[in-house]
């Protein structure tokens, strides 16, 4: 009917039908199969059945938006796709410093010292905060083909459940926090000479994760147990390895979990969030005394 066309007379004993909630002059037979409001075809939207009207499938976007995993994150399609990336970038950085320019290998890694060709020379994370950079980069860093593929295959069969049940972003700051932390902690045990390398801290940091989620989910413990304990030997067994950012990387990991999983819900992205803060807080404190212990 046009705006201005005469209203027409409805016969007797005929109904006249509802106008539109948001056009009251359209009259319509249809309404929201949600919420049964009368909706024109300028205001239906499409459903699995019948239509919808504009309000309801904002309501319904807004719930979708505030579905959360247990642990407060965000779901999404992809439970690796953080995983993939940081696979990804470790081996960029594998390729850049083992055949492209190895260089950049002493630029990235956890270097620290005090004496440099017999001079008393503090070079490294001991050399101040221009330095501290190390403490992250070397996490990325390898020293050849096993070392990286270990350390990638542990971090694909660790991180996807992980990030599936934290969500992305509480995911990476589990891995982060915890390869900082192993690698603070290194330099806190022997900041006087250190060079280290890898993602081990990290993934130490997400099998101390698992350990926690296994017990949050009352999932037995015996698998992950074992796989901490066989890593623990072969990290204490091997002389090349740095059994300081492992243990850091665990405590860190173990801790953070912690705090991730075990936030009451009511305050829960506050815990979360001052967890997180104050175990990096420890990796800087960690970091700050050493070198003050240094000189």
């Amino acid at each position: 009917m046009l705006p201005d066309e005469p209203v027409r007379p409805q016969p007797e004993g005929t109904a006249q039908l509802p106008g539109c909630y948001r056009h009251p002059d359209r009259e319509t037979g249809i309404g929201c199969a949600r919420c049964g409001r009368p909706i024109c075809p300028e205001c239906m939207v499409s459903a699995a059945v019948g239509f919808h009207c504009p309000e309801c499938v904002r309501g319904g976007a807004a719930e979708e938006r505030s579905v959360r995993t247990r642990f407060g994150g965000l779901p999404a399609g992809d439970g690796a796709l953080v995983t993939k990336i940081l696979i990804g970038i470790n081996l960029a950085v594998f390729l850049l410093t083992e055949y492209l320019s190895p260089a950049w290998g002493v630029r990235l890694a956890l270097l620290s010292g005090t004496q440099l060709g017999g001079f008393p020379v503090r070079y490294g994370v001991a050399s101040g905060p221009d330095e501290w950079y190390r403490l992250v980069t070397a996490v990325f860093v390898h020293s050849g083909p096993f070392h990286i593929l270990m350390n990638m295959v542990s971090l694909w069969v660790l991180g996807p459940q992980l990030e599936r049940v934290l969500g992305r972003v509480r995911y990476l700051a589990l891995y982060l926090v915890s390869g900082v932390a192993g690698n603070a902690f290194a330099y806190l045990i022997g900041g006087g000479s250190v060079y280290s390398v890898g993602a081990s801290g990290a993934i130490f940091g997400l099998l101390g994760a698992t350990a926690v989620l296994f017990r949050a989910t009352r999932t037995p413990l015996g698998p992950v147990v074992a796989l901490l304990v066989f890593n623990l030997v072969i990290t204490f067994s091997v002389a090349a390895i740095d059994w300081r950012a492992h243990v850091g990387g665990l405590v860190a990991g173990a801790v953070t979990a912690w705090g991730l999983m075990y936030a009451p819900r009511a305050r829960r992205n506050l815990v979360q969030g001052l967890t997180v803060a104050g175990v990096l807080g420890a990796a800087v404190l960690m970091v700050v005394v050493e070198t003050a212990r240094l000189g």
